[in-house]
C-alpha cells in the first residue's frame, strides 16, 4: 500500500475508533451530527470509507507480517 494511501486508511480508521468510542460512551454520533444524521448519504459515504479503510490496513498487516519470534530466545535467555 503506497503510504499516501496507508496514512488516509489510518486516518479514517482513527476517525471511525473515536466515533464509536462516542457512541458508546456518551451516545454521540459525531459523523452523523457533522453530516446530518445517520441515514444521510454523506454519513453513509463516510461509515462505508471508515470500513473499507479498516478491511485494507487488515490486509495490509496480513500481508507484511513475519512470524513471531520467540522473545526469550532473541535476547540470550536460556
Amino acid at each position: 500500500m503506497q503510504r499516501t494511501m496507508y496514512l488516509l486508511a489510518m486516518v479514517l480508521v482513527v476517525v471511525g475508533a473515536l466515533n464509536w468510542g462516542l457512541v458508546g460512551l456518551a451516545q454521540f454520533d459525531l459523523v452523523a451530527t457533522l453530516f446530518g444524521g445517520a441515514d444521510s448519504a454523506l454519513s453513509r459515504i463516510v461509515y462505508g470509507l471508515v470500513g473499507v479503510a479498516g478491511v485494507a490496513l487488515v490486509v495490509t498487516h496480513l500481508a507484511t507480517r513475519t512470524a513471531p519470534t520467540n522473545h526469550a530466545s532473541a535476547v540470550g535467555v536460556r
